[in-house]
């Protein structure tokens, strides 16, 4: 029986172009959907900076914020959103990597049919809910330990943790798939050499997995950063330059949500402020990124 193997490859290699012609253009439509952002986020920032009002120097160095009074010092809202994440980060990362270890390292097959389910629930709700649980519980929480003349209705501290919270799911799951990718080889050499779990986990898998954690770390304070609902019902609607954790302040992303959700005219400097403010999130969270790409890059391991 005679086969056809010019046809037969022709038609393969048709398929396979056909498939990579579609994942092409999926890249490619992803590409052009950050560049449509960027271009809008830059032609509207331009038309904020070149205001007559606005400098730029005073837009990075000022020390109050009120566009309606022709005062564009943004660093209340920038200390406000840096309060907020380090808060998150705080909370996240220690919690969510010592779950991960338990969950690559320490659990059974049944708890982990437990604690995976679990923390996809919590990466699954929604950030307003997150939102009104720090208003609604973790808020009286902190009023009730450290006392209620001193924590406001609205602060930094409750939305900062509650963001902590939010991001643990993607900080343990990352976490997790980084220690598990480790050889189990170098386990083995660890347990020979007279190793101890402990110091096996300690000394040896989590140096080894070093480059996959930074740059999980790395993306996790880039999503606390953006984060919008949690400090938008949370955090508080005025911009404040203090470093007590306890009291209300405004952050840059709940600025964002309050000015685009008023009655503030189009094409105002009110409006067009808030272009620029999303443009400096967008650097943040762009240099975030590269920071994370070069850090795994530095760490990075290759095992045979």
């Amino acid at each position: 029986m005679l086969i056809d193997t010019p046809q037969f490859g022709k038609k393969h290699r048709l398929h396979e172009r056909i498939i990579e012609s579609v994942m092409f253009l999926f890249a490619l439509f992803s590409m052009l959907i950050t560049v449509g952002i960027v271009v809008i986020l830059t032609r509207e920032s331009f038309l904020f900076f070149s205001d007559p009002k606005v400098n730029l120097v005073g837009f990075l160095t000022g020390r109050d914020w009120q566009p309606m009074i022709d005062q564009f010092g943004f660093l209340p809202l920038l200390n406000a959103t840096f309060t907020t994440s380090i808060i998150a980060m705080l909370l996240g990362i220690p919690v969510g990597l010592f779950v991960a270890i338990y969950l690559a390292e320490y659990a059974n097959d049944r708890m982990r049919g437990i604690l995976k389910p679990t923390l996809e629930v919590l990466a699954g709700i929604p950030t307003i809910v997150y939102g009104y649980f720090a208003l609604t519980f973790m808020t009286p929480l902190l009023r009730s330990l450290f006392g209620q003349s001193r924590v406001e209705i609205y602060n930094t501290a409750s939305a900062g943790l509650v963001i902590g919270i939010l991001v643990l799911p993607m900080i343990a799951t990352m976490a997790e798939d980084a220690i598990s990718s480790v050889p189990k080889e170098l386990r083995l050499a660890a347990y020979a050499l007279g190793g101890t779990k402990i110091e096996t986990t300690f000394k040896v898998v989590i140096p080894a997995a070093l480059s996959g954690l930074s740059a999980t770390f790395l993306l996790a304070l880039s999503r606390a950063i953006g984060e919008t609902m949690v400090v938008a019902l949370a955090a508080g609607a005025g911009p404040k330059l203090t470093a007590n954790p306890f009291k209300a302040a405004e952050t840059i992303t709940g600025y964002i949500v309050r000015i685009s959700g008023g009655d503030v005219s189009y094409n105002s400097v009110d409006y067009n402020s808030i272009f620029a403010l999303g443009l400096v999130l967008f650097l943040f969270t762009f240099t975030l990124n590269l920071v994370s790409r070069k850090v795994s890059t530095i760490f990075h391991q290759e095992y045979e």
